[in-house]
């Protein structure tokens, strides 16, 4: 086997298992263990619907970590006790190893695999499944090792209200475990953040029977495209046209197109910014614009689905253009809340706007008016991602040599229902 990673099972409660808990947890520089990270990092076949996630939730300089006790060292008999009391450490550093409660433990690395209903505390949240704990560049990570279901009843209320329609929740759930599934990365650490940046992720503290419904009611459901799992993104509000990948992220795929999103429409669908030219020039300065003193900006091209393909600064020392996506990047960064937008003005310069995000796939806040109009949750996905497969996840797994299997079982069209939506009129920033 190998050093370096103190694996903990379940096993009888009692005091005297207290003890050889703590002597294990100070002691375990000396055990020989049954678990490696690499082993972790690339397990093997999940069953179908038991795909386990590997969920970053802390990285720090130290993190508490609440566990149930009746966790011991390999050897000890199990006696299917089920917890009802729980050690708490904090976790910190002591030079190349993870130090619990102060004291060196002698591995840089702590896993306690999820169980049948085990929750374990992570700073000060509760997360469903096990947790692994690493000392990794002068940090310590706390990743969270998750059944792909328990995952999603703390994604999708994070990311979805839960007293929205249950087509849309529906929905999200679908898209939620598509984006967790297309992540599983062998040959990284873990698969997922729980932040944004991935797709936030709460716990069991964001849990709601509504969006718990949703989740039992699509288990195992995700959109495809010829065999594999499509790119599922989302945004808040498409801002009433929805944007194709390609315009946005300079890579298409056919699935993700610009299109009328009529139902789009939030609290925030329409908005103003005025910004100083100072800082739209040190904005322009990041994306290698070098004009002299800039004088005046203008959108020169715009997409179908009006957002900018093309900017044009004009300045003391003549013209620049950035065009593609940087031209998006560069709205993004001026500090927009979508770049389906309009400039006027010069001095400050007036950015008009219509939706929230990026616009790309399902909008959260389209999929609530479609759900509105009694569209079920596979019209939805249909309309926001044609040409894709609605399919039943048969096998998630990774492969000791760094790849991935994903298979269904089986895969049902879904249809565009575009033409199906009323002509409804848009007040949002102009395609023109």
């Amino acid at each position: 086997m190998g050093a370096g990673l103190m694996h903990v099972k379940p096993a009888r409660q009692d005091k005297k298992l207290k003890d050889s808990l703590h002597e294990m947890v100070y002691s375990c520089s000396n055990m020989r263990v049954r678990t490696l990270l690499a082993a972790l990092a690339m397990s093997a076949l999940f069953a179908a619907h038991a795909v386990n996630i590997r969920v970053l939730v802390s990285s720090g300089p130290g993190v508490s970590v609440r566990v149930p006790i009746n966790a011991a060292v390999t050897g000890l008999p199990a006696a299917g006790v089920p917890p009802v009391s729980y050690a708490e450490w904090q976790v910190g550093l002591q030079g190349s190893n993870l130090s619990l409660n102060g004291q060196d433990s002698g591995s840089p690395n702590l896993y306690l695999p999820p169980t049948p209903g085990s929750v374990v505390g992570i700073g000060g949240g509760e997360y469903r499944g096990g947790v692994l704990l690493r000392a990794l560049a002068g940090k310590v990570e706390a990743i969270n090792i998750v059944d792909l279901e328990d995952y999603l009843r703390g994604v999708v209320p994070a990311e979805m209200p839960s007293s929205w329609p249950a087509e849309a929740l529906k929905a999200q759930a679908v898209i939620a475990r598509t984006y967790a599934v297309s992540r599983l990365s062998p040959g990284a650490a873990y698969d997922l953040c729980a932040s944004e940046q991935c797709q936030v992720y709460g716990g069991i503290a964001r849990e709601t029977p509504s969006a718990n419904e949703a989740v039992a009611q699509t288990r195992g459901s995700v959109i495809s495209f010829a065999g594999k799992a499509a790119r599922a993104v989302f945004s808040s509000d498409s801002g009433g046209y929805t944007a194709s990948a390609g315009e946005v992220w300079g890579t298409d795929y056919p699935y993700l197109v610009a299109q009328p999103d009529p139902l789009s429409r939030s609290p925030k669908s329409e908005w103003t910014l005025s910004i100083p030219l100072a800082r739209v020039a040190e904005v322009a300065q990041r994306y290698n614009v070098r004009v002299g003193a800039l004088q005046a900006v203008a959108i020169t091209r715009l997409s179908a689905s009006g957002r900018p393909l093309e900017v044009t600064f004009q300045g003391s020392h003549g013209l620049a253009r950035i065009a593609g996506a940087e031209a998006g990047g560069f709205v993004r960064a001026l500090g927009a809340h979508s770049t389906r937008v309009t400039f006027t003005g010069t001095d400050p310069l007036q950015v008009s706007g219509a939706g929230f995000g990026h616009g790309v796939g399902l909008s959260q806040w389209g999929a609530s008016g479609l759900a509105s109009r009694q569209w079920n949750y596979a019209q939805i996905l249909g309309f926001y991602y044609p040409g894709v497969g609605l399919s039943q996840l048969q096998e998630a797994r990774v492969l000791p040599n760094g790849g991935s299997v994903i298979a269904f079982s089986r895969t049902q069209t879904l249809v565009n229902l575009r033409e199906s939506l009323p002509a409804l009129a848009w007040s949002g920033a102009s395609t023109e």
